[in-house]
């Protein structure tokens, strides 16, 4: 990885989380954009939609057990990596682009909530509860969907934290 075409990477990601999506019975668009929506910002301006309606995916490695750990949190807020580390029971280290691909399958910006290649650790943002719908990356950078936040936490069979930094 890291070598050869990315964009046929990106349409590989993105048709795995589609695939994933079929098996829940989920009908849930996925939506390209010419631009990226790497960032909260960009994909909000890209959607339409508010900062706080994006659900982005960060990625952690558990510093003592090297196991990945998926927070999903709203697009306006910082994590707060105490709460993760007692949420998850050991710090969560810092995950850099090789671990991330590596693991999830996606690239950083286009991490999906679901579908990734090794099952992660999740913890969902509590603040996304209070958004009708909500739009998470797709696979892609320049890609995502659009679901609620119980479908959200009926993907990724996670509970809500309060993970929000203060």
């Amino acid at each position: 990885m890291g070598t050869g075409d990315n964009g046929a990477a990106a349409k590989g990601s993105v048709e795995r989380l589609g695939a994933v999506l079929d098996r829940f019975g989920l009908d849930l668009e996925i939506k390209r954009f010419p631009a990226s929506t790497r960032t909260a910002e960009d994909a909000a301006a890209a959607i339409g939609c508010t900062v706080a309606q994006i659900a982005k995916s960060i990625v952690f490695r558990g510093a003592e057990t090297d196991r990945v750990v998926l927070v999903v949190t709203s697009g306006t807020n910082r994590v707060d990596e105490k709460k993760v580390a007692a949420a998850i029971g050991e710090p969560p280290g810092r995950a850099d682009a090789a671990f991330v691909r590596e693991r999830t399958g996606f690239a950083i910006g286009g991490v999906a909530p679901v579908g990734h290649r090794e099952t992660p650790v999740v913890l969902l943002d509590r603040d996304l509860r209070a958004h009708a719908e909500i739009w998470a990356a797709a696979g892609a950078p320049d890609a995502v969907f659009r679901l609620t936040p119980d479908q959200l936490a009926a993907l990724t069979d996670a509970d809500w934290h309060d993970i929000r930094r203060a």
